[in-house]
């Protein structure tokens, strides 16, 4: 057996401000997937994935005997096929902010939960918001809290517009523009994040008041341009607000970049050819940057391995 791909998703704009209430845009990214698959004779791989799985279903039961009007799972189903050595074969890289886990989860609801929502249905604003709150109890299994996005996205393979907690719907963005020189892409910072330690970081700062008034009105200010900005395609304010956003990361979400990569992301603010924020929590895995011209960036960042997302 094999079930339906389901693929990574890149959050470009909203990391920790969507805790907060700040708008958020997040897209899928087709370059990585993964699907469920029965594996047999199980390989080390596949047999990780599996103990994994075999995890997953205690939490899954146990949130289902808690919360029955949230979800149900054919449970009966799942620990056959569990016991058949169920994997989830994936190209997504874990711990890189590409949203490893939110794809499991929507693999795992797509496949085995009753009266599921599907893609084809007319998806009204309360039913992408129930959507959102099973994969939020779902994905939580792995990161101790979790907004639910991740596995939205990659189930429904659309963009997705936050434009607050209870406020979610499908956006459509500007296409690519092939012949331009402007993109988004991926710098792979070479190690693997954790999100649980990065949010505990967060949730840390947030006691303290000049932490939250900086998130407010700077962290989210920006944010929102941004998604604002990107939404409208209009490019020239677009990367004048990243360049205040990335500015605000670096003085202080210090812990969520990695230490070798401080001054690499203080010289784009220097000298323009290039701007960093996070992808996901940080701690590792992948960076975003944002460039006008990205042959330039790719010379200034040569020594890096870039991953283009999407071209302006």
């Amino acid at each position: 057996m094999r079930g339906p791909l389901f693929y990574s998703k890149i959050l470009l704009f909203g990391e920790y401000g969507i805790i907060k209430d700040s708008k958020g845009l997040s897209i899928p990214y087709n370059f990585y997937n993964g699907a469920l698959k029965i594996d047999e004779h199980k390989t080390i791989a596949t047999k990780r994935s599996n103990d994994n799985l075999t995890r997953f279903v205690s939490y899954l039961e146990e949130l289902q005997q808690n919360n029955p009007d949230l979800v149900i799972f054919d449970m009966e189903k799942l620990k056959t096929d569990v016991d058949n050595g169920l994997y989830f074969d994936s190209s997504i890289p874990e711990g890189y902010g590409v949203g490893s886990s939110g794809a499991l989860v929507a693999a795992i609801y797509d496949k085995y939960a009753s009266n599921k929502i599907t893609v084809l249905e007319n998806l009204t604003r309360e039913k992408l918001l129930t959507l959102k709150s099973v994969f939020a109890e779902m994905e939580s299994f792995f990161h101790g809290k979790s907004s639910g996005l991740d596995p939205l996205n990659s189930y429904l393979s659309l963009p997705i517009l936050i434009n607050s907690k209870d406020n979610i719907e499908p956006a459509g963005i500007p296409s690519q523009t092939k012949s331009g020189q402007g993109a988004v892409f991926l710098l792979d910072s070479g190690t693997t994040g954790e999100t649980a330690p990065m949010v505990r970081i967060f949730m840390e700062n947030m006691k303290q008041e000049g932490f939250r008034n900086m998130l407010k009105n700077q962290f989210v200010k920006h944010t929102d341009a941004c998604v604002e900005d990107f939404l409208q395609g209009d490019v020239k304010s677009l990367f004048k607000n990243i360049k205040h956003l990335s500015k605000v990361v670096l003085d202080n979400f210090k812990p969520m970049i990695p230490k070798q990569f401080h001054k690499l992301w203080k010289k784009g603010i220097e000298t323009n050819a290039y701007y960093l924020k996070l992808c996901g929590s940080g701690g590792g895995g992948y960076m975003l940057g944002f460039t006008e011209d990205f042959e330039l960036a790719q010379q200034e960042l040569k020594d890096y391995k870039l991953e283009v997302v999407y071209n302006f």
